[in-house]
């Protein structure tokens, strides 16, 4: 019996073999980085108040040294970690469409490019954790899509989960979509206006917007609840035809469920972050939560068909 909604998948061609390696590489090099930037960034949200005068210039140097080393460690990240988003916003700009890295992509430039350019001068706000949080959280969670997107594949042949697979799929691809588009036009509002009314704040605030709006959970909606239908139908084979219908129409229950609720969750905390309330790190970790939340709904399926005997007994009603 597998142990994770996620466990049973297509069988994978080698390039697709050697994509995962890669991708797993680059989710731990941002994880990596983003434990050792969040150490390096912690003098500068201390802001404590030193001394004499010397102290408080050996408090800023020190703080001046780990920004340096969060821009050193950031780099990698931000150029190898974050690879897959700057291919799909490069095939989205050639596309002419817009697609989730769009808004992604934007988001990075937006907190690393300042970020950089403050450190180089020696004053200003760095968000060098905000990125490698970002970028890490972001990676884990199209790890958990491209899993359940591949469970959903190898789903074919069971007779009404068939039927379930792509209407639903493409239905949550499609508000995602159109997520992306408002969110890109809120934010431009947003970052309009605070331009005129505090320039300072503007940069981190359309950063957090950005971030905590982003689709991941949208686009997880439906792939998650889809691959806990597929390991229940593989850890009870002889589901009877009732079973199976109650399986499916919970499965378009959760699948709306989460849908919806990640829709909800998004209207209630991008104003949150418009009127900076939210800093970008935070609005990281609500991301990941969002996240996270759908694959424990979607987790549900997986024990929903109790009555079902694992081991083969399927017992009808009225049988002896």
């Amino acid at each position: 019996m597998a142990k994770s909604i996620f466990a049973l998948n297509r069988p994978l061609t080698v390039d697709e073999l050697v994509a995962r390696r890669r991708g797993l590489v680059r989710l731990g090099l941002a994880w990596l980085a983003m434990m050792q930037v969040g150490m390096f960034a912690l003098p500068g949200y201390l802001d404590i108040q030193v001394g004499p005068d010397d102290s408080a210039e050996v408090y800023h140097w020190a703080i001046f040294l780990m920004n340096w080393a969060s821009f050193v460690m950031t780099v990698p990240v931000v150029l190898y970690s974050a690879w897959p988003v700057w291919t799909g916003f490069a095939q989205a700009l050639r596309e002419r469409r817009v697609t989730m890295d769009v808004p992604v992509a934007i988001s990075i430039v937006t907190a690393f490019v300042p970020s950089a350019i403050a450190t180089v001068a020696g004053h200003g706000e760095v968000y060098f954790d905000s990125v490698t949080m970002f970028i890490a959280f972001l990676l884990t969670a199209r790890y958990f899509e491209i899993r359940a997107r591949q469970a959903v594949d190898v789903s074919e042949g069971n007779l009404g989960l068939d039927a379930l697979c792509d209407p639903l799929i493409r239905h949550s691809d499609r508000v995602a979509t159109m997520f992306v588009l408002v969110q890109l036009a809120i934010a431009l509002v947003v970052a309009s206006v605070w331009w005129v009314v505090d320039p300072d704040h503007a940069m981190p605030v359309t950063v957090s917007l950005l971030v905590m709006s982003c689709p991941c959970a949208l686009s997880l909606a439906a792939p998650a609840s889809l691959a806990a239908a597929h390991a229940t139908l593989a850890a009870f084979p002889l589901m009877s035809a009732s079973q199976k219908q109650s399986l499916f129409d919970s499965t378009r229950r959760i699948a709306r469920q989460n849908l919806n609720g990640s829709l909800a969750w998004h209207v209630l905390t991008m104003p949150l972050a418009a009127v900076g309330l939210v800093t970008p790190w935070v609005a990281a970790l609500a991301m990941l939560i969002s996240s996270g939340a759908v694959i424990c709904n979607a987790w549900r399926l997986y024990r929903e068909p109790g009555d079902a005997d694992p081991a083969g007994a399927d017992v009808q009603p009225g049988a002896a």
